[in-house]
């Protein structure tokens, strides 16, 4: 059975957050919800997850899960927020992420210096989910696949015709993720991207970015045989050593992304913003790099 997919663009991050739908049930799954977030005020509201709720909803939909692709560096999840709001005293949605995520808490548990109240076991989630897992939104069969590179905890869902990859790949105008955070491997992305592409082409791919010229619409979908035919960095011929060339390349001059302290202080928290330190007043870290300056 192939589900039917409803997807929201945030676009200050130029995040989709997708709604996977069981036709027959009327049960669903959120991927990669977005928290919104002023960097230069501090504000953090919930007026692209009220969109979500409100589609859930106007359509009669049961949340089983809300799903994470990976523990994003670009936007605050809206995972934990969704899920409080969708309890309805005897049953909510559960979160689920990639088992790598332990992980990445491990590195940024350090980087941001954590008290021992922060735990790197992947507690804050309610699933981890390893490779060749299996999961259930009302009468779909959805299977993990395991594809790290960008992140170690980077995974896919695949629920029938369709594929919800993440940062993994972009539209074909996109390419693909960037290698050069803690634990990303370009060759391992290498091997994530060509299990996606041993699929059929006719299968859907919904993606977790785009970033569209200006004038141009930001794209939701595209097909594995779109990518492999167009893909400006990995296409179906493409080589091992061409794409491990052109992404240590490309990520050598990418900028930090805008969002990348805060985002993640959030998303290894499963979307739980960090505990207030006086009776009212949450606070954010950032690492300062001060090397060669004069104190």
């Amino acid at each position: 059975m192939n589900p039917n997919v409803r997807s929201f663009h945030h676009s200050n991050t130029g995040t989709w957050t997708h709604v996977v739908v069981d036709p027959a049930t009327r049960r669903a799954s959120i991927i990669d919800p977005v928290l919104d977030f002023d960097m230069a005020s501090g504000r953090v509201s919930t007026e692209s997850a009220q969109r979500i709720l409100e589609y859930v909803a106007t359509t009669e939909l049961a949340i089983d899960w809300i799903l994470e692709t990976h523990a994003h560096a670009d936007h605050l999840s809206a995972a934990a927020w969704l899920k409080r709001q969708l309890a309805d005293g005897s049953a909510e949605p559960a979160i689920g992420i990639g088992h790598g995520i332990t992980t990445v808490q491990k590195t940024f548990k350090k980087k941001f210096n954590l008290d021992d109240q922060f735990v790197p076991d992947g507690r804050q989630f309610d699933a981890l989910f390893v490779d060749g897992e299996t999961l259930c939104v009302g009468d779909l069969d959805g299977q993990i696949i395991a594809t790290p590179g960008h992140t170690p905890d980077s995974i896919t869902y695949q629920f029938g015709d369709a594929l919800f990859v993440g940062d993994t790949i972009f539209s074909p105008r996109g390419g693909t993720a960037r290698c050069d955070f803690p634990g990303a491997d370009a060759a391992t992305l290498y091997r994530s991207i060509q299990r996606l592409y041993s699929l059929p082409d006719a299968t859907r791919v919904f993606l977790a970015h785009d970033y569209p010229a200006q004038g141009e619409e930001a794209i939701a979908q595209t097909t594995i045989g779109d990518e492999k035919a167009t893909n400006i960095h990995l296409r179906g011929d493409t080589s091992a050593a061409d794409f491990i060339a052109l992404r240590t390349k490309r990520d050598a001059s990418l900028a930090t992304p805008k969002l990348l302290w805060p985002a993640l202080q959030v998303n290894i928290r499963g979307g739980q913003l960090p505990a207030p330190e006086t009776r009212d007043q949450a606070f954010l870290k950032i690492p300062l790099d001060s090397k060669g300056f004069d104190t």
